[in-house]
């Protein structure tokens, strides 16, 4: 039996990983978090002169949340098409039959010129993202060097809200599934629309 890889893509804070781990622990998959190797690549990306990678490693927490958010999400996705051959690289070298990859990196413009079995993206509406945002201890983590963490903390929501948009924009026009998150499926029906959508029992 060969390796087959189903990827949940979409945007920050709108319940990818939540799916991503509830799959994993139902079929036995390997689950394949970007995030926890986001600083890897994005070093490894800038290694070899990746501009987009190059530039956000020498920016400071002010310089980079104080930014128009425009400017953010257009360097977000920019970032995420420097680090798609090492992230791509990573899930090859996983040993295991299935394997669950997660993460707002899996951009439909990125996995398009890759290809997958299963691909989905979930995305979050702005109510439901900046719900869930401040419920995480770590985001005054991120924004400690900043001498202003409420306009900080604001505009890192409008990026990820305009980050949300282009991924609908792209599911539509390419054909791909996207779920739109805005806290009225309970996570357990969530899951179960997600796992529908993939369908792993092929």
């Amino acid at each position: 039996m060969g390796k087959k890889v189903v990827i949940i893509g979409g945007s920050p804070c709108s319940g990818k990983s939540t799916a991503a781990e509830r799959l994993a622990e139902e079929y036995g998959a390997c689950c394949y978090k970007v995030d926890a190797h986001l600083d890897e690549l994005i070093r490894t990306a800038a290694d070899r002169g990746s501009p987009a990678c190059t530039s956000v490693l020498s920016l400071s927490s002010e310089e980079i949340w104080m930014r128009d958010p425009e400017v953010q999400c257009r360097e977000e996705f920019q970032i995420y098409r420097e680090i798609a051959p090492d992230v791509f690289r990573g899930l090859d070298a996983v040993e295991a039959e299935l394997i669950v990859a997660e993460g707002a990196a899996f951009t439909p413009e990125v996995v398009k010129s890759r290809g997958a079995e299963s691909y989905i993206t979930i995305i979050s509406t702005p109510e439901f993202q900046i719900t869930h945002y401040r419920e995480r201890k770590w985001v005054s983590r991120v924004l400690a060097g900043c001498s202003d963490q409420t306009a900080a903390f604001d505009r890192w929501m409008q990026r990820d809200i305009l980050f949300a948009g282009q991924i609908e924009g792209e599911c539509a026009a390419l054909g791909i599934p996207c779920i739109i998150n805005d806290g009225s499926l309970s996570v357990d029906r969530m899951y179960q629309r997600v796992k529908q959508m993939l369908d792993l029992s092929r």
